[in-house]
C-alpha cells in the first residue's frame, strides 16, 4: 500500500476557493483534503487536459508524446487517431491504444468517423459504419471523433447517419468539425447529435454554434491558431469551452502545451477559476473520462505550480505517481513496432510538367494563410516557358504536388500555391491530412523530385531538398507519420529541418505544418488531393487552368 501526502495552497475549482491544505493519497486515490492554518509556498490544482489532439501530428508515438506533455502539466488527452487510421485502418487505431497502455499518462481515443474524410482522395484504408459499431463497443474507445463530412450530415448520407446513430446507441459523445458552416445547415448539423466543434475562426461563428448547444474548443496548434479570435469566450461561457491543440509539432511540444494557453488566458485578465474550468474540468465532464479533478475519492491526477503569477509547473502526478518534476520527465522512452503502408515508387522530374493549354493562360492558385487551415483562391496569370507552366518565384507562386502513396502506378496531381515564400529548393512530407499521401512544394521540378524521392526511399517522413542532388530527410517509419525515437531528439531534428526549409526562403512560421493541411479537402476553400484540385466551397473538383 502506497500512502503519502502533499501540502500546498489547494485550488478548489468547483467551489472557486483557494486555501492551504494537506492532501492524503492512498494507492493512487485522494483520501482526504485537510485544511491547514498556514499559507503554503506552492499551489495544487487539477492537471490539464487537451480536449482534442491528433497525437500523430507530434510525430511521436503516444507513449513518447506523453513523456513530453506531462512535463507541462498535461495529465490526459482526448485523442483522435484518424491519421494512422487513414494509413492502416482499424489496425492503426489498435496500435495507438496498445502503445498508450505502456504509459500511465491518460489517453482517451475515439473511433475515427471519416476514414477517408471524403471520396475525392485515396487513403490506405476505409472505416465504415460496421467498423464504427465494433470500435464503439471497445472499452478503450470513448467517443466518435470529429465528423468532418459535414455535407454528409447535412444531406443525410446513409453511411454517415449510420455512424452517428452508432455513437448515439453506445451513448458516447460525437465530436464535430464544421468550419464556416452556419444558418440552416449548422442547425441541421448540430441537431444530428454532434456536441463539439474546434474549427471556429471568429467569435461570431463560435457563438452561433454554442447557441445550438455545441461546446466550443479553443484551438492553438502549430498551424491553426484561434486563441486570439476566441479567447473572450473563456469569461463569456466558462462551462462550455475547452482548450485543445489539435496538431502540435514536436519542437513546440518540447516547449509547452495546454499550460501555455492557461498562461495567455490569465495574462488577458480572465478569472483564474474560469480558466481552470476550461483547461482542467470541462473535458473530463463532457467526455466522462476517469481523470481526477482533485476531489476526495478521485484518482490523484494533479499538478503543483510555484505561484499564480509565473504558473511554472513544478510537479505532475498521475494516479498518485510523480511523473515529472522541474522540467524533467520520469517516463521512459519505449521501443515500438513499426506499422506502415507505403507502395509509391520513385518519380521522374518529367512527370511533374504541366503543359499549358495556351501561352497566355490564367490558373487557380491556392492561397495559404498564416495561422489558419482555411485557404483562399486566387486567379493569376501563369508563367509559361516553352509551353509548360512553371513556378513563378518572383510572384511567390510555387508548384505543389500530391502523389498517392498507396499505389505503385499513381501519377502526380499538380497545382500552384502562394505564400510559402521559398526562393530555392523544395520540401516534402507524408504528413498530409488526412489521407497522408506524399505532398511537396518547391520552386523547380528537379528539387521537388529530389524531395519526393527522398521520402519514397525512406517510406515516409519529411524532407528538404536544396537542389536536384542535396536533401535532408527525417524518416517517420510508423505509418509515415511517427517515430518511436526519443521525443526530445525528434524535436531537435525537426527544428533543424524546419530551419532548412526557412533557409530556402519560406516565410511561414511552420512551413511543414502548413503544407500538411494543403490536401485537407474538408477545410475550405481550395486544396489539392492526389486526384486533383478541389473546391471546398462547391465540394467538387475544379480546373487548374482557365481558358
Amino acid at each position: 500500500m502506497k500512502i503519502f501526502q502533499v501540502s500546498g495552497n489547494y485550488i478548489d475549482v468547483f467551489n472557486r476557493q483557494i486555501f492551504p491544505a494537506r492532501i492524503s493519497i492512498e494507492n493512487g486515490i485522494i483520501k482526504q483534503i485537510e485544511k491547514l492554518d498556514k499559507k503554503q509556498d506552492n499551489f495544487i490544482l487539477p492537471g490539464f487536459v487537451d480536449a482534442h489532439v491528433h497525437i500523430e501530428s507530434s510525430m511521436l508515438v503516444p507513449s513518447e508524446f506523453a513523456r513530453l506533455a506531462v512535463v507541462h502539466g498535461t495529465v490526459a488527452t482526448i485523442s483522435d487517431p484518424h491519421e494512422i487510421a487513414n494509413v492502416c485502418g482499424v489496425e492503426g487505431v489498435n496500435f495507438m491504444i496498445e502503445n498508450s497502455k505502456q504509459t500511465p499518462f491518460k489517453i482517451f481515443f475515439g473511433a475515427p468517423s471519416c476514414v477517408p474524410a471524403t471520396n475525392f482522395e485515396n487513403a490506405g484504408a476505409t472505416i465504415n459504419s460496421e467498423d464504427i459499431k465494433i470500435l464503439l463497443q471497445n472499452k478503450d474507445i470513448w467517443y466518435l471523433t470529429e465528423m468532418m463530412n459535414y455535407p454528409g450530415v447535412i444531406f443525410e448520407n446513409k453511411e454517415v447517419m449510420a455512424k452517428l446513430q452508432a455513437a448515439k446507441d453506445s451513448r458516447k459523445p460525437i465530436d464535430g468539425h464544421a468550419p464556416g458552416v452556419s444558418g440552416d445547415d449548422l442547425v441541421k448539423y448540430a441537431a444530428s447529435g454532434i456536441s463539439t466543434d474546434h474549427e471556429s475562426f471568429t467569435l461570431k461563428e463560435a457563438k452561433e454554434k454554442m447557441a445550438l448547444g455545441m461546446k466550443c474548443l479553443i484551438r492553438e496548434g502549430s498551424a491553426a491558431k484561434n486563441f486570439e479570435a476566441l479567447e473572450q469566450m473563456i469569461s463569456m461561457f466558462p462551462n462550455e469551452v475547452m482548450f485543445c491543440s489539435d496538431d502540435k509539432h514536436p519542437d513546440e511540444l518540447a516547449i509547452h502545451h495546454i499550460n501555455h494557453l492557461v498562461k495567455r488566458a490569465l495574462a488577458k485578465g480572465h478569472d483564474l477559476f474560469d480558466v481552470l474550468q476550461v483547461a482542467c474540468i470541462n473535458p473530463v465532464l463532457h467526455y466522462q473520462i476517469p481523470v481526477g479533478l482533485l476531489r476526495v475519492n478521485d484518482p490523484a491526477d494533479f499538478i503543483i505550480i510555484n505561484n499564480l503569477a509565473d504558473f511554472s509547473i513544478k510537479q505532475s502526478f498521475i494516479n498518485g505517481e510523480l511523473l515529472a518534476e522541474e522540467g524533467k520527465s520520469f517516463l521512459k522512452n519505449i521501443a515500438s513496432i513499426h506499422p506502415n503502408l507505403f507502395l509509391a515508387k520513385s518519380i521522374s522530374k518529367e512527370s511533374l510538367q504541366v503543359k499549358a493549354i495556351a501561352q497566355d493562360v490564367n490558373i487557380r492558385v491556392i492561397e495559404a494563410i498564416e495561422g489558419q487551415l482555411i485557404t483562399h483562391e486566387q486567379i493569376v496569370k501563369a508563367k509559361v516557358v516553352k509551353g509548360v507552366i512553371i513556378s513563378d518565384v518572383a510572384q511567390d507562386v510555387l508548384k505543389i504536388v500530391v502523389i498517392n502513396r498507396y499505389d505503385t502506378t499513381a501519377t502526380p496531381a499538380i497545382a500552384f500555391i502562394k505564400n510559402f515564400g521559398m526562393k530555392a529548393g523544395a520540401i516534402a512530407s507524408t504528413v498530409a491530412h488526412d489521407c497522408h499521401n506524399i505532398i511537396a512544394v518547391g520552386v523547380d521540378d528537379a528539387s521537388i523530385t529530389n524531395a519526393i524521392n527522398s521520402i519514397i526511399e525512406s517510406k515516409g517522413g519529411i524532407s528538404v531538398s536544396k537542389n536536384e542532388k542535396e536533401s535532408l530527410i527525417m524518416p517517420l517509419p510508423i505509418g509515415g507519420l511517427m517515430t518511436d525515437e526519443d521525443g526530445y531528439v525528434v524535436a531537435e531534428k525537426y527544428a533543424a529541418i524546419d530551419k532548412q526549409a526557412k533557409d530556402l526562403g519560406s516565410t511561414l512560421k511552420a512551413p511543414f505544418m502548413t503544407l500538411s493541411f494543403m490536401a485537407l479537402l474538408v477545410i475550405p476553400y481550395i486544396k489539392l488531393s492526389d486526384k486533383g484540385l478541389f473546391d471546398g466551397g462547391k465540394f467538387a473538383f475544379t480546373d487548374l487552368q482557365i481558358s
